[in-house]
């Protein structure tokens, strides 16, 4: 084991449940007001970052945290750290504000650039994913012990693609067709790092904006099952970048 990285799985995974629990004790009445950059946040989103940032400072009070709420209201950090936190406490908004289930709590740990640890939640779904210690992904959903998950090579039937529910674009759309791909699988947040991370999907485009906390996390995942998460000219997306903005990517299974 990375002595960087201790055993911290099992506490990310109850500190995820904590903040999913809050989420869900807001859903159906949370409303949203929307921030200098125009995208939603209710109080879920606050006060899941608050359970999760005070129990990170628990765990290690060293490792500095880069929470998307906390960056709304404080700034960016100059610098990135060694090591540091990456969190959304609810990816997909959208999809919470619309009830249908596929927003999840994301928590990645970065070391030296790139996700070692990592929980993606979905508290309404009961599904969770994760990257933990021993360098293996898992996944479990609700009332079952947690399973082990590998990314696919693309079958011989042909790739299968996860996209965005809310934010599907003609780049995706002309991707998808530049490389014969007609299954696909839509869904929120990053519930699609999570399909493709167990073999269920094998790549996932995203061309629009994202940010270092909303990938953090299901690269972690990914990555721990054997697969990637890619820019446009075949490099695999590293964090601390500066301003935090991730290129578009290309999220895949395993090569071979």
């Amino acid at each position: 084991m990375n002595a960087m990285t201790q055993p911290w799985t099992d506490a990310l995974r109850r500190l995820a449940d904590e903040a999913g629990r809050e989420i869900m004790r807001h859903y159906g009445t949370a409303t949203a007001h929307l921030k200098s950059d125009a995208s939603p946040v209710t109080v879920a989103d606050e006060a899941a970052e608050r359970i999760i940032v005070a129990g990170l400072a628990r765990l290690d009070p060293t490792i500095p945290i880069i929470a998307e709420e906390n960056v709304a209201r404080e700034g960016f950090p100059v610098t990135a750290a060694e090591r540091f936190w990456l969190v959304d406490p609810l990816d997909g908004t959208k999809e919470y504000l619309n009830k249908n289930g596929e927003f999840t709590v994301n928590i990645g740990l970065i070391v030296a650039g790139l996700p070692t640890l990592g929980v993606v939640l979905a508290p309404a779904l009961g599904v969770s994913y994760f990257a933990a210690d021993d360098g293996c992904a898992y996944a479990t959903t609700e009332g079952s012990e947690a399973r082990r998950i590998q990314a696919r090579p693309v079958p011989s039937t042909g790739a299968v693609a996860a996209i965005s529910r809310s934010h599907l674009d003609k780049d995706s759309e002309a991707y998808l067709a530049k490389h014969g791909i007609t299954a696909v699988r839509s869904a929120g947040s990053s519930l699609k790092f999570g399909l493709v991370a167990c073999g269920e999907t094998d790549v996932y485009p995203r061309f629009g904006r994202t940010m270092e906390w909303d990938t953090a996390a299901g690269h972690a995942v990914l990555r721990a099952a054997g697969g990637s998460v890619r820019d446009l000219a075949g490099i695999e997306i590293t964090y601390g970048k500066n301003g935090f903005a991730n290129p578009a990517f290309i999220a895949r299974g395993r090569d071979s």
